[in-house]
């Protein structure tokens, strides 16, 4: 496997990161075969493995820590805060409380004395950026954590957490974790090209678009009820469905399944330094695996940007960013009263 550089922090990474949300109570819940999936996986060139404290409640981050045990050195490890943790309001966010709290956590669940890579799950509006971080920067400087993060991050909070980092002299987020797949291009208008502009590795999730560039999901055989019952909203959007139907035979055509086409199109733009497989079974990885090397063409490139235009959204991924403004009602109207008297 070739390696590549994570931003400019010098570590080297696998070009597949092993993302582990699902290993434990909303995946496998078998311990032991998740134990045997890591070390596949391991076994198989890949050397970075992501997962977060909300993944079925802190049992991911205790699977990954059984995985690792003698193998730890060889493995960058990425775990991610600000999920809920609990009833108790104070047990999640990015407040200096809660970091603090729940880095010692993470740390007892992975069974390891430091983390490789500390990201900020999604963006808190409720904290100063300058409050998350000057505890990420302590915790980098008492050698708990090697670099920290950001993930789903729109670009203007990108922007402002680099330049309050060199205004405060703290450390500066080194990675963004956005979604991104042959469906999901927005991120090729600025995300991307603002990681790149100051020099942060990418490590792209759901670039099979949650299993919809499986070719499991089809158009006309997802139909009535079973269809209605899908779980999230984008795997019945009509728009995401014809976009399928026109790739399926590109990949024929190509010679490559679905599958690896999707993944191999993820890895390809020269922002992307990573993109997060998350398997659930042997299987899954098996065939993950065998499309590592796959390397897409420009004429297939093409095509594909002649299905989904690039920096455009087919649809949107239910569990995308959305600004408080889009899912609070006042943010985005004035008062009745206040309306009147305009």
């Amino acid at each position: 496997m070739r390696y590549r550089t994570l931003g400019r922090t010098g570590i080297q990474v696998s070009p597949y990161c092993l993302g582990a949300m699902m290993f434990g109570a909303i995946g496998n819940p078998d311990h032991e075969d998740s134990v045997r999936i890591i070390h596949r996986a391991l076994d198989a060139g890949i050397n970075f493995i992501d997962t977060a404290d909300v993944y079925s409640r802190g049992e991911s981050e205790e699977i990954v820590g059984k995985a690792l045990q003698g193998r730890r050195e060889d493995v960058v490890l990425a775990t991610k805060v600000n999920g809920a943790m609990g009833d108790d309001p104070n047990r999640r966010g990015t407040s200096r409380r809660w970091i603090m709290a729940e880095v010692e956590h993470s740390l007892r669940r992975l069974r390891t004395d430091y983390i490789d890579l500390y990201q900020v799950h999604r963006l808190d509006p409720t904290v100063d950026i300058e409050e998350t971080l000057s505890a990420l920067t302590d915790l980098v400087r008492s050698g708990k954590v090697r670099a920290i993060g950001s993930s789903t991050f729109p670009a203007s909070a990108i922007v402002e957490a680099q330049w309050a980092a060199e205004r405060r002299g703290l450390e500066r987020y080194r990675t963004e974790q956005p979604p991104y797949s042959i469906l999901d291009r927005g991120i090729e208008r600025e995300i991307l090209p603002v990681a790149q502009r100051y020099g942060m590795g990418t490590l792209v999730w759901s670039p099979l678009a949650q299993g919809m560039l499986t070719g499991k999901f089809r158009k006309g055989q997802q139909a009535g009820t079973h269809r209605s019952n899908l779980p999230f909203q984008h795997y019945r959007d009509e728009r995401r469905l014809d976009a399928v139907e026109r790739l399926i035979p590109l990949a024929e055509r190509a010679g490559l399944s679905l599958t690896h086409l999707a993944m191999a199109f993820a890895v390809a733009h020269p922002g992307v330094t990573s993109a997060i497989i998350g398997p659930r079974t042997m299987e899954q990885l098996d065939d993950l695996l065998a499309g590592a090397e796959v390397a897409l063409d420009d004429a297939i490139l093409d095509e594909i940007d002649a299905v989904v235009a690039p920096g455009t959204d087919v649809g949107r991924l239910d569990m995308a960013y959305n600004p408080p403004e889009m899912q609070q009602t006042p943010l985005r109207r004035r008062a009745a009263g206040d309306r009147a008297a305009a």
